[in-house]
Order: C-alpha cells, then structure tokens, then sequence
C-alpha cells in the first residue's frame, strides 16, 4: 500500500467535488469514493427508518449494519443501499438537509470514518480519490494530494439548482441558493469534524472556471505527487 497515492477532495455543496472526483478518478484511474454520498445514505435509511437526527443511539445500530456500497456502470457511478440503487433517492433536497443533520452526531462519523478508511486503505490500484468535508482533515490527514474546491454562493446555489432541474425536480433558484447556505452554516459549524479548510489543502475557487479548467489544474498536482512517489520523496 506504500505506493499507493491517496486525493483528497473538501470543499461545501456545490463546489464541483462529486463531479471533479468522478473525472479524476476515472482520467488517473484511481477508485472514486464520494463519502458525502455515504452519509446521504445513512440521512436516506434513517428516514425510511423513522429515526431522529437526534436520536444517537438508534443511529448507532443503524450504521452497524448498514451496507453501502459503489459500483461504476460504464462512465456512470452508482451508490448502493444493499440491493437497491440509491443513487437518485439520496440527491433531494430533503436527504441533503436531512445527510447535514445526521453526519453532525459522533456515532455515524465514528461508523462512516471507520468504513471511509477501510475503502481507501484497502482498496488494489495505484490510488483513490475521496471526497467529502472532513477528509483531509480527518478521514485522511496524511493524504499525497489535499484539494479544498470553493465557489461563490451564487455560482454554487446556480449549479445545484440546475442538477436538481435536470433530475426532474421542481425547485427554485433562489430556494436552492438559500438551502445551500443553509447547508454551510449546519457544516461549518457542527461540532465534530465541521467543514474547513486543511492548511495543506490547494485551494481551488472554481466560481470563474469550468469544469475542465479545474480537472487540468488537479491532474498537475497529482502528477507531482506521482513523480515524488517514483523518487521515493512522498
């Protein structure tokens, strides 16, 4: 596992990091583990559930047993609740207030991080990319390669409005700009592990870049940790 080159990628909701890690995973050929997607899916099996937020120790045996997993159909990256594709379900914007509240409580952090290492640390290949709010400041602090990817609020609100839009669904924008604040304010501030900034992070503010611009800034970086593994420097 020594040679094994590990991406981290933070940053708030609609910064690009789901849609970044997808495209370097596959150009670099890492496995792509979208961690924001886990505890969406944890919020989702809650629901269903009818469990609290609040309710830590029903959370608790909740993730014990929970098997999430990701699958990679062609160029399209599935997430999976047991037998049960839950790729769409988990990307309302109930599930993403809903996956704010849940991943605030130290039972499912504990649990999530626990698996988050165990499927970066143990996976074949040269390299993973994970993507989150709190990798490389806790999943993985010792990560080759930190990015923290930023967007103004607008162009953020803009991006998720127009997701939503094109999966069908009837928001609006300034409703989802406001929903994406929302969802700042409850990450940054959350008591355990809240979203900032890792002080060896490269920070990428994306409000005037498409998506290719920041894909070709990333690559470089992650060719220099390459090139310092090869060297035995990294």
């Amino acid at each position: 596992m020594s040679d094994k080159i590990i991406v981290a990628i933070d940053g708030p909701s609609g910064s690009g990091k789901s849609t970044l890690s997808k495209m370097l995973a596959r150009r670099l050929d890492f496995i792509n583990i979208d961690t924001g997607a886990m505890y969406r899916t944890v919020a989702l099996a809650a629901a269903r559930a009818g469990i609290d937020p609040e309710d830590h120790a029903a959370l608790e045996q909740l993730c014990a047993n929970l098997p999430i997993s990701f699958k990679r159909v062609g160029v399209k990256e599935q997430v999976w609740l047991g037998d049960e594709d839950v790729s769409d379900a988990i990307r309302t914007p109930e599930m993403s207030l809903l996956s704010s509240a849940v991943s605030a409580s130290p039972v499912v952090r504990k649990a999530m991080l626990a698996l988050q290492r165990h499927m970066g640390g143990n996976r074949c290949g040269s390299g993973v990319v994970l993507e989150g709010r709190d990798i490389g400041t806790e999943v993985f602090p010792n990560a080759q390669v930190k990015f923290y990817l930023c967007a103004n609020d607008a162009e953020r609100g803009r991006r998720r409005y127009a997701q939503l839009r094109q999966n069908g669904q009837d928001v609006s924008l300034e409703q989802t700009v406001a929903e994406v604040i929302e969802r700042d304010h409850a990450d940054k501030n959350r008591k355990h592990a809240p979203l900032k900034q890792a002080q060896d992070a490269i920070v990428i503010d994306s409000t005037a870049l498409d998506t290719n611009a920041v894909l070709e800034q990333m690559l470089h970086y992650v060719h220099l940790a390459q090139g310092k593994k090869a060297k035995g420097e990294g």
